[in-house]
């Protein structure tokens, strides 16, 4: 019996949908405005993961001028046995404004999980969070939230059912089946499974806050009656005290904070039954920074084991309904925390798959990986771009790390950089950046911030770089950032300016109204270059390195 520390997948990895093939474990989460889009996992033991790819890779969507938190969302991941052919449904959410949001779900598909993925098929857009269910007979089914516009009546919708045809993306008549089996409200991400003569919904509920959990209901017929779980509670949670919010959208509901969890907002799950019939449950969770409700990493994946109980109902395999921050899992091996550590020196013209770009796909136009060991970044707009932005980033995957990496440039203009930093969209980031000084005459190394879409510039923190060339170190302790620099490798490091307050940097410290979450995607690092100028000034970097202290789970 191996020990298992949640997160399993640290840093964002929302939404998480599972699927086992064989011995192997397939895992699919949301990308919102980052390109590649959707994240895909694989695992042999379901505590280490390693991250093997996209869905979407050929600029099958366009992300530019996304706005926060909106994108690509909640992929569900299937397997067709009769076919052998991995199904992925998700929804482009494109507009939140008026709470109207408008998502179109589309369908691909793909005989490796490595891909190639199909072209999207498109299926509807009468809400998002879809899934799939392929039955024994031949038939797939559709089910989605009905995401409710009307005034008076509850929000945020119905779950609805529908038989589709995966062939032409035909859905049929659609079937309202639940508001939901608790009073938690807030239903969504609905998951159908069949066991035991029964079918099964999961759903997910409460808001994707901290009052999130997962409720279940089952029916003798795919389209119902639906009945609910008997305890009219969650199934899982990190707060078990009772909630009622129906009718409420969707809502931070920090009241539902559990100051005895270690992890919070667990939610949005799906299940796994592994070849020797042991059951898991796969969900989003958060780890806020010590003392506080802010949470940088955004929403990871987390892992519980379940059984079904006599009756025939799901519960967590010690009874409760409250997730837990170390599970045990037979057969798992110990957790590799160093693998979600990256070290990468460009050495060939495949460099780490981890790295993704917000709003628009990485393309030769501005990257140049063809000389071994350097990575060239042509600058492009600047970094409050929801557009265009030049930049090369990866999930922070733990609250306790630094981001190392060396740069130099060769700007002829004040609007040419290249740099590091921390990122969670335009209008929230911190950028180290190298470049021309004010008067144009030198070198120099510098600070900007974006708060809230405020910029900041530490102008009398600045460093004359003479060689034109820097190695930059980025340290984040729980919330604080510390920029140090040095010339060469046989320097000791040198501070720039004072630590730097970036609790900000978080789901809850970014653009949003009183009581609700500004954003869900999650702090990232970053490599980049900005030309406001030419666009033909490029930063050229020798390595990216990150590391975690204590691991990914510290």
């Amino acid at each position: 019996m191996g020990k298992v520390v949640n997160p399993v997948i640290p840093g964002m990895a929302p939404d998480p949908s599972i699927v086992r093939v064989g011995e192997d474990y397939y895992l699919a989460t949301s990308t919102f405005h980052w390109q590649p889009g959707i994240q895909l996992f694989h695992s042999r033991d379901l505590a280490n993961w390693e991250a093997v790819g996209y869905a979407l890779t050929k600029e099958e969507v366009s992300l530019q001028g996304t706005n926060t938190p909106a994108g690509i969302w909640a992929p569900h991941l299937s397997y067709d046995s009769a076919t052998k052919r991995f199904w992925l449904v998700y929804s482009h959410m494109q507009n939140m404004a008026g709470r109207e949001f408008n998502a179109d779900a589309y369908a691909v598909w793909a005989s490796d999980i490595r891909g190639p993925w199909s072209k999207p098929l498109y299926l509807t857009s009468i809400g998002f969070d879809p899934s799939l269910y392929h039955a024994p007979d031949g038939h797939h089914y559709l089910a989605i939230l009905e995401w409710e516009t009307r005034e008076g009546y509850q929000a945020p919708g119905h779950i609805v059912l529908a038989e589709v045809d995966l062939t032409t993306g035909q859905v049929g008549e659609w079937h309202r089946v639940t508001q939901g089996f608790t009073t938690r409200g807030c239903v969504e991400a609905p998951q159908l499974y069949y066991h035991d003569g029964y079918y099964y919904l999961l759903l997910a509920s409460g808001g994707t806050g901290y009052g999130h959990g997962i409720e279940i209901g089952r029916a003798k017929s795919i389209f119902g009656p639906y009945e609910p779980n008997p305890t009219g509670e969650p199934i899982l949670t990190s707060q078990p005290a009772h909630l009622f919010s129906l009718g409420d959208p969707d809502a931070g509901h920090f009241e539902m904070y559990n100051p005895h969890s270690p992890i919070q907002k667990a939610g949005h799950g799906s299940l796994v039954e592994t070849p020797d019939g042991h059951w898991y449950l796969t969900h989003l969770m958060a780890r806020p920074l010590p003392g506080t409700k802010l949470n940088p990493l955004g929403r990871e994946t987390g892992l519980q084991p379940v059984k079904w109980t006599a009756d025939g109902w799901l519960t967590l395999t010690d009874g409760s309904n409250l997730a837990k921050a170390t599970v045990e899992i037979p057969g798992a091996q110990v957790q590799d925390q160093a693998g979600w550590d990256i070290d990468e020196d460009f050495a060939t013209v495949i460099y780490d798959q981890r790295f993704m770009t917000p709003y628009h796909p990485q393309s030769p136009a501005w990257l140049d990986n063809t000389i071994p060991g350097k990575l060239k970044i042509y600058g492009g707009n600047s970094l409050f771009s929801q557009f265009a932005p030049s930049i090369m980033a990866t999930r922070a995957t733990s609250l306790d790390y630094t981001v190392q990496t060396k740069v130099q440039i060769k700007p002829d203009h004040y609007s040419e950089s290249a740099g590091v930093g921390l990122y969670y969209d335009s209008n929230n980031w911190l950028y180290a950046r190298l470049g021309l000084a004010d008067d144009e005459k030198q070198l120099t190394l510098r600070l900007m911030q974006a708060k809230l879409g405020q910029r900041l510039n530490y102008r009398f923190d600045e460093v004359g770089v003479p060689a034109g060339s820097v190695e930059i170190k980025l340290t984040y302790h729980f919330g604080v950032a510390t920029i140090s620099y040095r010339f060469a490798a046989d320097e000791a490091w040198q501070a720039l300016g004072q630590p730097i307050d970036v609790q900000y940097l978080s789901d809850e410290g970014v653009n949003g109204e009183p009581g609700e979450i500004g954003g869900f995607t999650g702090l990232f690092n970053f490599i980049g270059a900005v030309d406001a100028h030419q666009h033909d000034s490029y930063g050229e970097f020798s390595y990216y390195r990150v590391i975690n202290q204590g691991g990914a789970n510290a």
